[in-house]
């Protein structure tokens, strides 16, 4: 018998719709790859944003996920159960004088920001509360204006340069190293206002804590596996083998969102398709 653990794999959606069609390649695509290395498969419901979350879309994630064949281990771990552990990974940035409290609301960063986007296309932050007295951070904070806090991105790229011996942070993307670039991000959201974590700390922590492997997902979260890289190197966590799969797109060539309900598995499946159908329709079928 081998000493080397078994890979994990993991499919991580988020409860504030209903899964489509591109969420069926990434589960599916997981699910086969984990099946070929005799992995284990998990499921994590990504469910920090409270507002939006829903019991019914959990449900309908099961519910979607057992159609098309799919198995998982359990117990299913909730994000909204750990915030504790998320505030102290924030914690330990912060210790490291890497995170600061930003008051700025989106439009006062819209009318400072310099044309510039991030790779989720909105106005690059154009540093508003880096380096802003402490006095006059503590009088916000005093009355009660609600407040992010955000990564002071050329520190943290100075201290992952440090700990790696290397200028250049890298990933592995099917095998091969990939320039990070966490830059592009510019001084990223870690904690929300109007939550204690954000997606890219939580995702990074939980994978870590789940022992999980390898990361399989829609290129259009591929940027963000570079910030996810410098996180992992910040809070001293591993690093995870990372594959981005092209995404399913509409008849118009935009990318699938829940908001599209005639996509969605669930309308699909009431008007009669079957898994087979779904399979060939994202490119999975010989």
């Amino acid at each position: 018998m081998s000493g080397n653990p078994r890979p994990v794999f993991r499919f991580a959606p988020s409860p504030n719709g209903e899964l489509h069609l591109g969420h069926a390649l990434s589960a599916l695509t997981c699910f086969s790859q984990a099946q070929e290395a005799g992995g284990r498969f998990l499921l994590r419901i990504e469910d920090i944003d409270i507002a939006r979350s829903r019991p019914e879309y959990v449900q309908g994630i099961f519910d979607d996920l057992t159609w098309l064949g799919l198995s998982w281990e359990e117990p299913v771990v909730y994000q909204s159960q750990r915030f504790d552990v998320y505030r102290e990974a924030a914690g330990r940035l912060r210790a490291m004088g890497l995170l600061y409290p930003c008051f700025a609301t989106r439009s006062e960063i819209e009318a400072a920001a310099t044309g510039v986007s991030d790779p989720d296309g909105a106005p690059l932050y154009p540093g508003l509360w880096r380096g802003r007295p402490e006095a006059e951070v503590r009088r916000h904070q005093a009355e009660g204006t609600p407040y992010a806090l955000r990564l002071d991105m050329a520190a943290a790229v100075r201290i992952a340069a440090g700990r790696l011996e290397s200028a250049l942070l890298t990933f592995r993307e099917d095998g091969q190293e990939v320039e990070a670039a966490p830059e592009r991000w510019g001084d990223a959201v870690i904690v929300r206002k109007d939550t204690p974590t954000s997606y890219h700390l939580a995702v990074v922590v939980d994978d870590a804590w789940q022992g999980v492997t390898h990361v399989t997902r829609g290129r259009d979260l591929f940027a963000a596996t570079g910030l996810h890289r410098l996180l992992q190197v910040l809070l001293g966590l591993p690093e995870p083998a990372y594959r981005h799969h092209p995404l399913v797109m509409d008849e118009e060539g935009q990318k699938l969102s829940k908001s599209a309900r005639h996509t969605s598995l669930r309308a699909l499946r009431e008007q009669g398709m079957t898994r087979e159908q779904v399979i060939s329709r994202i490119g999975l079928a010989g």
